[in-house]
């Protein structure tokens, strides 16, 4: 590994830790000190914390340690990497900002309008670090990418049914209007993570060019499974013909697109458009099925 390479890496975990810190820091200083709900995994420890007094930072690791062996198989080397750190630095976050004092004072309840807003903001901004940087803090969503794969089921999908469950069953704790401003909350969180990442839209276009597009075009092809194209060009300046690759990714897999390009040529140049709608092989129909060798 490359001095370069090493510093990216070292980069990218600090962000993502980073922004675990920011995620975990509304979960309890708004969510907690205001009663209200969350989606997902981190709706499953606020549920156990109101009723069985376990802290979410111990259920956080209790309950993400068997979806982590469940899904292994389905998440290459790096991103069980990244998901482990996450799903760690999630609940050291949460143990830490829980025993500041401080934070255990922010209680706006009288002004639940306040609490909903803040808890959006803060938990979407720092879960679109964490998803920018190309990491997670595992839960449904390894639960939604094995279904990806297996079943077919739209990611999206998934991770709807999941937050939808999980806040049916907040009302075990939770009021009716504490219960309305958690859906507010949840659609700010939305919102604020698509803002993050720089665009909502579901696919990203790609225009590559590189002497190396031979290579680069075959890493697509191999460790993404997307499709590519070569389009003839001409230099404006020596006015030579060249071929640049265009591609289209989803928005998750732009730091991984972005990590092999670098790998085979560090002096690419590289635009990534926003692509409104997306259909054929990836999108809307099956992935390719993954080989069982890689050439290189």
């Amino acid at each position: 590994m490359t001095k370069k390479t090493l510093l990216h890496e070292s980069g990218t975990l600090l962000m993502i830790m980073l922004g675990t810190a920011i995620y975990a820091l509304g979960v309890v200083a708004i969510n907690i000190q205001n009663n209200l709900a969350e989606g997902g995994l981190t709706g499953i420890t606020l549920i156990l914390r109101f009723w069985f007094h376990i802290d979410p930072a111990i259920s956080t690791i209790i309950l993400n340690i068997p979806l982590i062996l469940l899904g292994y198989r389905s998440m290459g080397k790096k991103a069980l990497f990244y998901t482990i750190w996450g799903t760690g630095s999630l609940a050291l976050a949460l143990f830490i900002w829980q025993r500041i004092p401080i934070i255990s004072q922010l209680n706006i309840e009288h002004d639940l309008f306040i609490a909903a807003i803040l808890a959006g903001l803060i938990g979407g901004f720092g879960a679109g670090i964490v998803f920018k940087f190309g990491g997670t803090t595992g839960g449904t969503d390894i639960i939604a990418r094995i279904l990806e794969i297996r079943f077919n089921l739209p990611i999206g999908r998934t991770l709807l049914t999941v937050d939808f469950l999980v806040l049916t069953a907040s009302l075990s704790y939770l009021n009716v209007k504490q219960m309305m401003y958690t859906l507010f909350a949840s659609f700010v969180f939305s919102n604020v993570v698509n803002f993050t990442q720089e665009g909502s839209y579901s696919a990203k276009g790609v225009l590559i060019i590189s002497q190396k597009y031979a290579e680069i075009g075959q890493m697509i092809d191999l460790k993404l499974e997307r499709g590519y194209t070569y389009l003839m060009a001409e230099g404006g300046f020596e006015q030579d013909q060249k071929k640049v690759i265009y591609s289209v990714v989803s928005r998750a897999e732009i730091p991984a697109l972005k990590e092999l390009i670098m790998q085979e040529d560090s002096n690419a140049f590289i635009s990534i458009i926003d692509v409104h709608e997306a259909f054929g092989e990836g999108f809307s129909h099956n992935k390719k099925k993954t080989r069982l060798f890689t050439r290189r």
